[in-house]
């Protein structure tokens, strides 16, 4: 394949290389101008104080305590079987949402009261660091989760419960909107990987099906606490109206349109973003609005269209939202611990970050980079900040005097943490405990709950999220991010990873690249800064800043066309031409 002249320019470049390290050694600088994003602007560079966990191994050490049957222990085992057989005929499971909650287990409530942010969701986090859950043990985890399609009552989507028997007893059930949408989003996620799951087609076919036909009927005005699927009817109650709801829609519908090639689904997911940009407050609820963020840079990237999606970022950041107020991502240092970067209410009692969401933003925003490099800066360094400040939900991080029941953390077996991190304590008994202080909802939610409660399974259970995105590199402070970690439903990709140097001085990266010949194209500075790379790699940058680098065959062919750069015909830089 011919390459443009002035692309050939760039492999003379490659004559200045330095064959003992492969460190670029160019003089010009094409580098992608960086967005800014002022709540990421005031986080600190260097969060203290630092330690980012091995993600990936607590994520496998979670799945083999609470997915084995015969724990034993007060408040263990966190699992049983579910033979109710709603919306299918078979046995499904359930997960306790918090340690000891008094609404669940098998012999309360007939068994059925237990949510898909829990099963779903630690079913998502054990296949994204490499655990085949639909075989495991002798059971099919990925095939219970159908029960969850709500068939019965002709919603015909999936739903945090099973069935409306157990709507009351908390988890939003068909009256909270974000709690209807995002298991769909959840098990989408787990359907990525396993496409062939018996009824998993017809499933995602019928979720697409009705979150069309609802944005067709709100045609644009997502202003409602919820939507009966059933009777494709928005309704309103005393909950917020939940407008990011149209995220979910979009990502649900867009990955539709890439696994089915269904156009009407390509439709519905543009109808739906641009419902989300038409708005003119910040609506952020729960969780769905930075996925909003993913689908526009990808829309931007594979489909040509030009939305300008950076409130739609700075409404995830800010704390800036007028229905849940304050509802963003925190910034602070609380007693000389920095907190900056967890996800949750800015303002509720001076702060109050959540376990499910830090991890779950991360899902959408790291592969966002991708497809749009001139966000690399700003959500690399709030990984940085928002991997660092996760350790404080986890009882044996922090210590015992900044945690409300560290008496009680045994019960967690080291692998289940707090649901939230507060400044003050919304318990009275907790009003003496000094900031940040590891704390949790569950006694709030039933009478009676016992104080375990505040250890969250179903938050913990997404810890597989971040085990699949970081790990470290031979510089403490440098993460490595997996790129193509949570972008699912994409084209053919190669290898893709995110590093920020938040410190003041330029940092030498050495990473590991295999034994095949490679040649590494980083999309920051727009260019190849080695070739025939084996084995060990080094590589610099520059103060505040980051790299983003695709591993490239050294035989691809490389070529441009309508400003993307192509290797072998496989996409590896997105803006090639543009600003």
């Amino acid at each position: 394949m011919i390459v443009k002249n002035y692309l050939l320019a760039l492999f003379i470049g490659f004559l200045l290389f330095s064959c003992k390290t492969g460190s670029s050694q160019f003089t010009d600088d094409n580098s992608i101008h960086q967005l800014h994003l002022s709540r990421v602007d005031a986080m600190p560079n260097l969060p203290e104080p630092f330690k980012v966990m091995d993600f990936k191994d607590m994520a496998k050490k979670f799945d083999a305590l609470v997915y084995d049957e015969t724990q034993m222990g007060e408040y263990w085992p966190l699992i049983w079987m579910d033979d109710s057989r709603k919306n299918f005929d078979q046995e499904t499971f359930g997960i306790y949402t918090a340690m000891g909650d008094l609404r669940q287990g098998p012999h309360n409530n007939d068994g059925i009261f237990h949510e898909s942010l829990a099963t779903v969701g630690s079913v998502f986090g054990a296949t994204l660091v490499g655990i085949d859950k639909s075989n495991q043990n002798g059971k099919n985890y990925v095939s219970m989760l159908k029960n969850y399609f709500n068939s019965e009552t002709n919603w015909d989507i999936v739903m945090n419960n099973t069935s409306p028997e157990v709507a009351m007893l908390g988890g939003g059930y068909g009256r909270d909107w974000w709690y209807d949408v995002y298991p769909n989003v959840l098990f989408y996620g787990v359907a990525n990987f396993y496409p062939d799951e018996t009824h998993y087609t017809e499933i995602m076919r019928s979720v697409a099906e009705k979150f069309y036909d609802a944005n067709a009927v709100l045609e644009g005005n997502y202003s409602h606490s919820f939507f009966d699927y059933a009777t494709l009817e928005p309704q309103d109650n005393w909950i917020c109206k939940q407008e990011d709801a149209a995220a979910g829609h979009a990502y649900v519908l867009y990955s539709a349109y890439q696994r089915f090639k269904e156009p009407k689904y390509l439709i519905g997911a543009k109808n739906s973003l641009e419902a989300l940009l038409a708005q003119k407050d910040n609506r952020f609820y729960e969780i769905l609005m930075p996925f909003g963020a993913y689908v526009a840079a990808r829309l931007n990237a594979e489909e040509g269209t030009d939305y300008n999606y950076t409130k739609i970022l700075e409404w995830t950041f800010n704390g800036t939202s007028v229905c849940r107020e304050g509802w963003g991502v925190l910034v602070g240092n609380w007693n000389g611990y920095d907190i900056s970067g967890i996800v949750g209410s800015t303002v509720d009692h001076g702060g109050f970050g959540f376990l499910m969401n830090t991890y779950d933003t991360m899902w959408p925003l790291v592969p966002m980079v991708r497809y749009d490099q001139r966000y690399a800066n700003a959500i690399g360094k709030w990984m940085l900040n928002a991997s660092n400040a996760l350790k404080l939900f986890y009882p044996y991080e922090i210590p015992d005097e900044h945690q409300s029941i560290p008496e009680l953390k045994h019960h967690t077996k080291g692998v289940i943490a707090y649901e939230g991190l507060i400044k003050q304590s919304h318990f009275e008994e907790y009003e003496h405990i000094k900031a940040p202080i590891a704390i949790g909802d569950g006694p709030h939610w039933v009478d009676g709950n016992p104080d375990v409660s505040q250890f969250s399974v179903y938050g913990s259970g997404h810890v597989g999220i971040a085990g699949a995105i970081i790990s470290a590199t031979n510089v403490d402070n440098i993460l490595q991010l997996d790129l193509l970690a949570t972008d699912f439903y994409r084209n053919a990709a190669l290898p893709s990873y995110l590093y920020y140097n938040p410190n003041q001085e330029a940092k030498s990266v050495t990473i590991s690249v295999g034994e095949k010949s490679l040649k590494i194209y980083d999309t920051v500075q727009r260019r190849f800064i080695g070739e025939n790379v084996k084995g060990d790699f080094t590589f610099d940058i520059s103060r505040e800043n980051a790299a983003l680098l695709v591993m490239v065959p050294q035989t691809a062919g490389i070529s441009e066309k309508n400003g993307k750069l192509y290797a072998d015909g496989v996409v590896i830089d997105y803006r090639y031409s543009k600003n």
